[in-house]
């Protein structure tokens, strides 16, 4: 009994590199501080600071331009032999704990977008540099789990961060010492990375496919001038397969940053307590988004192993249904006359069916399709899908926060006719 019960485990959780655990482990210690900033930062901007929402939103969004910035460059440095991905890593989380302690200083707008645009350039540099690391220790037989664990670290880390800044307000109810913590959490995750990662381990390139730093962002462009003649058919299908998986990650993106700003406000100010005219309480909230993480924490593994069997278009599909039934519940959550609280749990929880089902399938696309010596480059296209939609999201979701009940309701109805939007592309 207990040997099938560890042969059942050993089935659950593949042979992981190494490297990909230590790295998993500074991830979780690091989104413990995110957690403690992501659904509380928005309520203390507009709440106690006394920002609109729609400038909130644009302040948020505006880290999507340096986001562009660092994305492009880390992409790039992380494929350098010269830099590569730790270095880019270390300077990714140096870069992000400046940011935290500007938004701790944070006191009016100017401030605020000041503290943003750091924020996007440190996240810029981190993203291309992680997922490449992580996708440089997967093999093709545990690609989806690899990714899985490292999102698992992360969810796990989130959820316990916003359950401690739940009760961190609730004790103290300074907003401030959030982002301090955060600036913490990066510092720590600094020290993981320089103490515990090295350098990932390549295939060797012949000279002659050695591209140049910026030369290979053009590569990607331009798959025929890198193509062999025997190869050429093969290597512009998959540049196309990737173009389109791009236009489709816009739409999953713009929906995910509506959980992480939209979201939490929404809940406050719209979704209202039973018989009265208030929104639900901090710690509602906070339990709210915890159960949340909690969920899609359960679900990571088990989801992954289904659609393991399945395509990556087949994946994100499911994601993409997922998501319009989520946002049709939260349209319920602030329309229904009763039962607020049940809506909103399970919206929730089908949103973190979605995600879970999205995250593996999409990075394990980018693996199979990016060539070896260019990873960080496809990888850091794909972090810019993630800046494009939080640019939109973030003051999309602003904007209709702004405005009167009927709008915002509508709002979630307009992203339900979206989704239909994004299964024909990828169909």
């Amino acid at each position: 009994m207990k040997l099938a019960s560890q042969s059942q485990l050993s089935s659950w959780l593949p042979s992981i590199h190494p490297q990909v655990w230590i790295f998993a482990i500074g991830r979780f210690l690091s989104e413990v501080g995110t957690g403690f900033t992501l659904f509380y930062a928005p309520i203390f901007f507009v709440n106690q600071l006394g920002l609109s929402a729609t400038s909130v939103g644009v302040a948020l969004g505006s880290a999507s331009i340096s986001g562009v910035v660092g994305r492009i460059v880390g992409g790039s440095l992380a494929d350098s032999e010269y830099w590569g991905r730790r270095r880019t890593l270390l300077l990714a989380t140096a870069i992000s704990a400046i940011a935290s302690l500007v938004l701790a200083a944070t006191n009016n707008f100017t401030i605020l977008v000041i503290g943003s645009l750091i924020s996007g350039l440190g996240i810029g540099f981190y993203w291309p540099a992680a997922e490449a690391l992580v996708a440089d220790a997967s093999q093709i037989d545990n690609r989806r789990e690899t990714f899985a664990i490292a999102r698992l670290a992360d969810n796990l880390g989130l959820a316990i961060g916003i359950v401690l800044a739940g009760f961190l307000i609730a004790i103290v109810g300074n907003y401030r010492w959030l982002f301090v913590i955060d600036a913490i959490s990066f510092m720590v995750f600094f020290g993981v990375v320089y103490v515990g990662i090295s350098e990932t381990e390549q295939q060797q390139i012949e000279e002659s496919e050695k591209i140049e730093l910026f030369a290979s962002w053009m590569a990607v462009l331009s798959v025929d001038t890198l193509a062999k003649p025997l190869e050429e058919k093969q290597l512009v299908a998959r540049h196309r397969r990737f173009l389109v998986y791009i236009a489709v990650n816009i739409f999953f993106t713009i929906y995910i940053s509506q959980i992480h700003s939209t979201l939490p406000l929404y809940f406050k100010n719209f979704v209202f307590v039973e018989s009265t005219t208030e929104g639900f309480a901090q710690t509602t909230i906070s339990g709210l988004f915890a159960c949340h993480l909690v969920f899609a924490i359960i679900c990571q593994l088990p989801v992954t192993s289904i659609l393991k069997r399945c395509s990556h278009t087949l994946a994100l599909t499911v994601s993409a249904i997922l998501w319009a039934i989520g946002f049709g519940l939260i349209w319920i959550s602030g329309t229904a006359p009763s039962h607020h609280l049940v809506w909103v749990i399970l919206a929730l929880g089908v949103f973190a069916v979605a995600i879970v089902s999205y995250t593996p399938s999409a990075a394990s696309l980018v693996t199979e399709l990016a060539p070896e010596n260019q990873r960080g480059v496809y990888f850091s296209i794909n972090a810019l899908c993630w800046a494009v939609g939080s640019f939109i999201g973030h003051p999309l979701g602003g904007w209709a926060l702004d405005h009167p009940q009927i709008i915002t309701s509508s709002f979630w109805l307009c992203f339900i006719l979206s989704v239909a939007i994004a299964v024909a592309i990828l169909q």
